[in-house]
């Protein structure tokens, strides 16, 4: 039975506080030792796991640490870890390896991001009582992840020209109109089981976030599946007409700063904040490259996440709590 570790790299970002350590354990240890919360395919993640990454959770993103708050995240932990363990195997199937050093430079990036060097981030981590391991397994998984979408899914975007005139011809026919620089949290409802739970999750982290006592980039980079996550949920400049009516009624009645209520999408909850609007003029108009640029980007990101879905729904898992 294998321990997991890890996260991606271009979710280096999102984890703003977390921790450095011993990587992993021997399978016999664990067996007599631990009780397994899950089993995804032939690997286990143990009940230890699940409590030291709803840590990570609450202490790097200002939530109130309670009973009452560590029970409504876990099953977005739960469902967090077995998404990472997924990305982990689909990597050894692939032969992407991740090296210590890899994972080592990762976790100073996210050092240098708390103005710290990685000796200090870790003896605050210690201080904070995040187990290490937690930490040193997102990095992994989405260094692996990375990997996995270089060697897959990256050759399989193609951006033509008529493609990105099209957006350009679109784009212009909004001259005059407003556009919205928009940050989201996209809570996900894999399981419809656990649809009730989502829900009262995304009421919770809007309450909170809209009364200041949890900032939103934190909340984004901990909890979001959206294609922003990594960025604090920053999706960029959003256009009247991107979106499904009821996203976009959310995002035009927020003032600037402004955070929306949750809004039931096909597969999930959005959570919006609004962080500017303008006019769009010529000038702000993006370059040929700048268009390719954003749509291979909104392509990689939408493929991705299906391929990620598809093997999660392949997958056998056995969870037990």
């Amino acid at each position: 039975m294998k321990l997991f570790v890890g996260s991606m790299r271009k979710l280096l970002l999102v984890l703003t506080l977390m921790v450095a350590g011993q990587l992993m354990v021997t399978a016999p240890v664990l067996a007599r030792s631990e009780s397994i919360a899950v089993v995804v395919n032939e690997d286990a993640i143990t009940m230890s796991d699940v409590k030291d990454r709803v840590t990570l959770i609450i202490r790097s993103s200002g939530m109130p640490d309670n009973e009452n708050m560590r029970n409504q995240i876990r099953p977005s932990v739960i469902d967090a870890l077995i998404e990472e363990q997924i990305k982990l195997q689909e990597a050894e199937r692939l032969e992407v390896e991740v090296t210590q050093e890899q994972i080592e430079a990762g976790f100073a990036q996210l050092a240098q991001q708390n103005n710290a060097e990685a000796d200090q981030f870790r003896e605050m981590l210690t201080r904070a009582g995040i187990n290490i391991n937690t930490m040193y397994r997102q990095i992994k998984s989405q260094i692996a992840w990375g990997g996995v979408i270089q060697a897959s899914i990256r050759p399989k975007i193609v951006v033509t020209d008529a493609d990105v005139e099209d957006a350009l011809s679109r784009l212009r026919d909004n001259i005059g109109k407003t556009e919205y620089h928009v940050a989201e949290i996209f809570l996900a409802i894999d399981n419809p089981k656990e649809a009730n739970d989502i829900r009262a999750l995304a009421n919770k982290l809007s309450r909170d976030m809209q009364d200041g006592k949890v900032p939103f980039f934190r909340v984004a980079q901990q909890f979001s599946k959206s294609a922003g996550a990594a960025k604090g949920g920053d999706l960029g400049w959003i256009q009247q007409g991107q979106l499904d009516q009821d996203l976009e009624n959310a995002i035009t009645g927020l003032d600037v700063n402004g955070i929306s209520a949750p809004v039931k999408g096909m597969s999930g909850y959005h959570i919006f904040l609004l962080r500017d609007k303008r006019e769009i003029i010529e000038e702000t108009m993006p370059s040929v490259e700048g268009m390719t640029s954003t749509i291979g980007t909104q392509r990689l990101e939408r493929l991705q996440r299906r391929h990620l879905q598809d093997l999660k729904a392949q997958a056998f898992i056995d969870t037990r709590v």
